[in-house]
């Protein structure tokens, strides 16, 4: 006890709160429950049920590091039941060389999410060439239970080898769903979607859509970073367009509520668990929280890191059921 007294002495200084700073979200009524943390409700999604309502969003493949990531994620996943998509699957269309860098359904059984993922470049070329058989295979080998398309047309243009696509990418989806047997889930990376691009995808028969908003890792600034000081300097703007996740839901909830009912979307793109938590309550649709950074980060060390992080996310949720209240 005395050890504390001291920590909270000392400590006093560095622990001053502004107005400025102080969240502003929800109501905090801390009389109305007890602080015993109980077990969060599960979660309907993609005709799943997840014990928190969080999502491993797309990050990377193709590597052993990346293999040693994926299988982390997975056990995480199992252990948590959580849903889970891969990082782009582009290098599986050709060869199987890297497929143990993907293959985790077996590490997280057959009872969770868990979805492919291609870029829409890739995808208009399958249509192109015919070969949209390429992609049900593609599925059937990882049992995976659906494919997320990425949408990247900034990242591919900042990209020093980036892809050209010659169609809007919402033709290129209404032609895949026509030919796919699969669940498809469409999503950006790092710079949103705005409203006529939604109410686009809405009105397709897409499974769910996921934000990738601006504000959380961002493809655009890493390409310009992989690229030359002048790119950087000179194009750097390009970076900061788009829609951060707060936008996307006001979006989203000025569509039609018979459209936005029928969709499952990922709340993704710089959101923590307060956030999350809040956005969750706002949004008129089924819904789950979405990260990539964080997951990332703890996923290429020891996997102690990464279920420890988990652990603190569940007891943040745990905490906001009992505490805060919608506005």
């Amino acid at each position: 006890m005395e050890t504390r007294k001291k920590d909270h002495i000392n400590l006093a200084s560095q622990a001053q709160l502004f107005e400025q700073e102080v969240a502003d979200s929800f109501y905090y009524e801390p009389l109305l429950t007890s602080n015993e943390l109980k077990p969060l409700p599960k979660t309907k999604f993609l005709n799943k049920e997840l014990s928190l309502p969080l999502w491993v969003s797309s990050m990377t493949g193709g590597t052993l590091e990346a293999r040693k990531i994926n299988q982390n994620l997975a056990k995480a996943c199992a252990e948590f039941c959580l849903g889970m998509s891969l990082g782009s699957c582009r290098s599986l269309l050709e060869s199987n060389d890297r497929f143990d860098d993907f293959n985790v359904r077996p590490i997280m059984g057959p009872d969770l999410p868990f979805y492919a993922n291609l870029g829409i470049a890739q995808v208009e070329k399958v249509i192109q060439e015919n070969q949209v058989d390429k992609i049900n295979e593609l599925i059937f080998r990882l049992q995976a239970d659906g494919l997320i398309v990425h949408v990247n047309p900034l990242q591919e243009l900042l990209q020093p080898e980036g892809d050209i696509y010659f169609n809007p990418p919402i033709e290129t989806i209404s032609s895949l769903l026509e030919k796919f047997e699969f669940p498809v889930i469409v999503k950006e990376v790092g710079q949103g979607m705005g409203p006529k691009s939604l109410e686009a995808l809405f009105r397709l028969p897409v499974a769910g859509i996921e934000f990738g908003a601006l504000g959380g890792t961002n493809f655009s600034l890493i390409e310009l970073m992989r690229s030359n000081d002048l790119m950087l300097e000179e194009m750097g703007d390009w970076a900061t367009i788009g829609h951060t996740a707060f936008e996307m839901v006001e979006f989203i909830n000025l569509l039609p509520k018979e459209l936005v009912a029928q969709k499952q979307i990922i709340i993704s793109g710089g959101i923590n668990p307060l956030s999350g938590f809040y956005l969750k309550q706002q949004l008129q649709a089924p819904s789950v929280m979405g990260m990539a950074y964080r997951f990332l980060k703890y996923a290429r060390e020891d996997y102690n890191q990464l279920r420890n992080y988990i652990l603190m996310i569940q007891k943040s949720l745990q905490m906001a059921q009992n505490f805060l209240h919608k506005i």
